[in-house]
């Protein structure tokens, strides 16, 4: 069960809540000296439909406060709701929506950087965390910063997340090239590599550009950038889901990458039968609604 809940923002007359779940009693919550960060994690769904405390969670967050992990799970609009054509087939509504996370995801930030102290939260030591929708929500939001863009001037000037995790995440850019003027924080990406829901490597049509972690990690390369990518042989966007397996991957990121701030980078393609791969056609339906 979660340690509280707080109503963060009020938007299009929507009260939007996180739920906090804290660092579980005798957990380690620091590595020589380190604090270990607070996670901030948005759910997954299409932007069509999803919960913040969907049950399917729950061992997850409990796993990761055991390892001393302050956790918050977080509301935001979903801007596709409702919708019978999904994702690219609509790319402006598609936009819009991922914009409106973005937006709720740094009104989440602000309310737990206010509160710090009353939540017990270092405000410099906060790492967002997505799956599927949420994952290209975290993807866009570190994106935005970087670049300074309006849309992240809600911020704290000056105000860094210390990591990024992305179960099958992409960016969805409307002018094109992919570009990051300042270095993003370091980056977990887990990706199927047939994933045909988010895709694993780019799409560009006119002006759009959709880019997932392939891409993503070959221009990360390019400019020296702090990233591990996982990618998952045949999988599609059952890695969107898959928490718990490949739970030992997050938490070495998150303590070498994140708490310790070594900058360990390492590119795994992994073939493994034990992470279970599950029928894409479910979820493609989810997100494009065919």
């Amino acid at each position: 069960a979660s340690s509280g809940t707080y109503m963060f923002a009020e938007r299009d007359s929507i009260k939007l809540f996180m739920d906090e779940f804290k660092p579980a009693a005798n957990s380690i919550t620091n590595i020589d000296g380190k604090d270990k960060p607070t996670i901030i994690f948005v759910f997954g769904g299409g932007f069509k439909n999803g919960e913040r405390d969907n049950a399917t969670y729950n061992p997850w967050f409990k796993a990761l406060t055991e390892e001393g992990y302050h956790i918050f799970t977080i509301d935001y609009r979903l801007g596709m709701k409702g919708q019978t054509k999904g994702g690219l087939g609509q790319v402006g509504l598609f936009y819009r929506s991922i914009e409106m996370a973005v937006e709720d995801l740094f009104a989440a930030t602000n309310y737990i950087i206010n509160h710090a102290e009353a939540l017990g939260v270092n405000p410099d030591n906060i790492v967002i965390c997505g799956s599927s929708a949420g994952a290209m929500t975290v993807l866009q939001a570190e994106w935005h910063r970087c670049n300074g863009d309006e849309i992240a001037k809600v911020l704290p000037e000056n105000f860094k997340y210390t990591g990024v995790i992305s179960f099958a995440g992409a960016i969805l850019s409307r002018h094109g090239a992919l570009k990051y003027k300042t270095e993003p924080a370091p980056t977990l990406l887990m990706h199927g590599t047939a994933d045909a829901v988010v895709n694993y490597g780019k799409m560009r049509f006119f002006n759009w550009g959709f880019y997932g972690s392939d891409f993503l990690a070959k221009y990360y390369k390019k400019h020296n950038f702090n990233y591990v990518i996982l990618r998952y042989v045949d999988h599609g966007h059952d890695i969107a889901n898959s928490f718990m397996t490949t739970f030992e991957d997050q938490i070495d990121f998150l303590e070498v990458n994140v708490t310790k701030g070594i900058k360990r980078v390492a590119d795994s393609t992994i073939d493994d039968p034990r992470v279970i791969k599950l029928k894409a056609s479910r979820n493609r339906k989810e997100l494009y609604g065919k």
